[in-house]
């Protein structure tokens, strides 16, 4: 076993190993591809999200819900499947239900 001279580079390879990577163009081309397929570099995400890549990248290291990434090589990687639970975390809360919350507590006070 010897020592690869050359660096790792994470393009074809990905594919080789059966990795999915959907590239850019793909997202443009097709706004709702199949769920739960592939995994979208941070810019191909930013399209499908309608997040910047920076904001993406702060949630990769957020304290309380980090967003799960994946690191090949040099090349950040987010499977779709769950991207799409996370960001369904912060969906936000029924204020109907918040009021009625908020009445019980009050009537306990």
């Amino acid at each position: 076993m010897g020592v690869r001279s050359t660096p790792y580079r994470a393009g074809g390879s990905l594919e080789r190993r059966g990795v999915r990577v959907l590239p850019d163009a793909a997202v443009a081309r097709d706004a709702a591809p199949r769920e739960g397929e592939g995994y979208l570099p941070l810019k191909t995400l930013a399209a499908y999200s309608g997040l910047s890549v920076r904001t993406l990248r702060g949630y990769l290291v957020h304290l309380s819900r980090p967003l799960p990434h994946y690191r090949v090589g040099g090349k950040l990687l987010v499977k779709r499947s769950e991207f799409d639970e996370w960001i369904g975390g912060f969906r936000a809360a029924d204020p109907a239900g918040i009021d009625a919350v908020v009445e019980d507590v009050l009537r306990g006070l």
